[in-house]
């Protein structure tokens, strides 16, 4: 109970910084990121004062065993994250989704399989003989803190642990926080650089008036529904029930991982290399929501699931989880590997300014700056984060990027980003080795290059 509370503290103390302090305004950071940067130096601060005696070793102990149960809680609760991605959204047809989301898809592919080859690449030829301690899936913490995100980056911590290197989940928690954070730095640097350069289709200064305030409250005459209550609360609370479809989700994710491990079971290479009893989780919880939707929106016609609702389990359970990974960070682990995360985080960061700057502008059809740099915000911290951006420009959504990037991440979510490929690039490096998928994920971005580029290969062989 009193890790509860404690955890609940450090999650309010994080939103009063958020909002007191103007530096975490400017940086847009949310506040579970601050109250686990918070509750990460705290820790780290009492524990180094231990000198084995006295009050500070009393509450070094308190401290301990109060967020000793924060460490199990992203295991779980990224299940329920995914779990609610698609839940409540109304799924168009799959020629829709092609026709309106097409070249932000393809694009969005580029950048998410690029961060692989970068982050590999620079292990494979460059890391791996400076480094030599560190193991292989280290050139995998890059897209996996960085497309995949802090919830991606704890969900995983099971699977680094069963492929004996539990410190990648600290690894990849802290390549996640540089992300989100010089999302925001070099976004912002880039939108300005945008608008002087007459790069954006909107009218300039119009995105004020639409400006989130600085602290993060709505003002009362803009306050949105939380959601909708779909059933009387006679028969049962709406949200109890959006709570139990949501564990629905779940359970079909975890029978599909009991069908995956009884397959490994059959197979002694399988079982040699636990192939399929390492693949998280909550990729499987994702496609168990999928599957939840495509009942409810075939057989339901009362449409009991609110997207509202549903949108509120989801963000409070990815706020109890970034505070509860981040604070939990093994700090002594990443300061030993803080040399190389910051090289991989560079060649990262630099990745994704290429993407926006000489690549987005030869791919997108139209409003190629306010696409790209929504895309950029999504594919270094979060979705909001690129939606962020993109509002910076687009205040009023006034160009087709807003609707081309919600689209693209029906598309684009099941397999990036917390995926079916984030959730088993990491064991197939572990088990073949970072060379072996270095090739793969080249291969897939020269696919997606001649995608987007097919006119032009055409023209220059016919």
């Amino acid at each position: 109970m009193l890790s509860f509370v404690v955890l609940c503290l450090l999650l309010g103390a994080g939103h009063v910084l958020r909002s007191r302090i103007k530096l975490l305004q400017k940086l847009y950071l949310p506040s579970c990121v601050v109250a686990g940067i918070l509750g990460l130096f705290i820790i780290q601060s009492v524990s180094a004062l231990d000198a084995g005696g006295g009050n500070i070793h009393r509450i070094n102990l308190a401290l301990k065993g109060w967020a000793e149960p924060w460490s199990k809680l992203p295991g779980f609760l990224i299940n329920i994250v995914f779990a609610c991605l698609f839940l409540g959204v109304r799924l168009p047809r799959f020629s829709t989704l092609c026709r309106r989301a097409g070249p932000q898809f393809a694009y969005g592919q580029i950048v998410a399989w690029g961060q692989y080859v970068v982050g590999l690449g620079l292990w494979v030829f460059a890391l791996s003989w400076m480094f030599g301690k560190l193991p292989a899936m280290f050139g995998g913490v890059l897209p996996v803190g960085f497309e995949g995100g802090h919830g991606t980056a704890a969900g995983l911590a099971e699977t680094f642990a069963q492929h004996n290197w539990p410190e990648g989940k600290d690894f990849a928690l802290a390549s996640a926080t540089l992300g989100i954070t010089s999302a925001i730095i070099v976004g912002m640097i880039l939108v300005n650089w945008a608008i002087r350069n007459g790069c954006t289709q909107t009218v300039k200064g119009r995105e004020d008036e639409h400006k989130p305030e600085p602290t993060g409250t709505i003002p009362s005459r803009r306050r949105p529904m939380a959601g909708r209550l779909t059933v009387s609360s006679d028969v049962i609370e709406s949200l109890s029930l959006h709570i139990v479809i949501v564990g629905l989700a779940v359970g079909l994710g975890y029978l599909a991982k009991l069908g995956l491990i009884s397959i490994e079971n059959r197979a002694e290479y399988l079982a040699n290399n636990k192939l399929l009893s390492s693949f998280p989780l909550f990729p499987l919880c994702m496609l168990g929501g999928l599957v939840v939707q495509v009942l409810e929106q075939r057989f339901d016609r009362n449409r009991i699931i609110d997207p509202g609702l549903i949108r509120r389990i989801q963000n409070c359970s990815l706020d109890f989880l970034v505070v509860a990974a981040v604070a939990t960070i093994q700090l002594d682990l990443i300061l030993a590997g803080l040399a190389p995360l910051l090289l991989l985080a560079s060649a990262g960061i630099t990745w994704n300014v290429f993407c926006v700057m000489y690549l987005a502008r030869r791919v997108l059809p139209d409003a190629w700056f306010e696409r790209a740099i929504a895309e950029m915000g999504q594919s270094m911290g979060v979705t909001a984060t690129g939606l962020l951006l993109l509002r910076v420009v687009d205040a009023d959504y006034d160009t087709p990027a807003a609707d081309a990037f919600a689209c693209k991440q029906l598309l684009h979510e099941p397999f990036m980003g917390g995926g079916l490929w984030t959730g088993a690039a990491i064991p197939l490096i572990a088990i073949y080795g970072a060379p072996i998928v270095l090739l793969i994920s080249t291969a897939a971005l020269a696919f997606w290059f001649a995608v987007v580029f097919r006119d032009r290969i055409f023209r220059a062989t016919g």
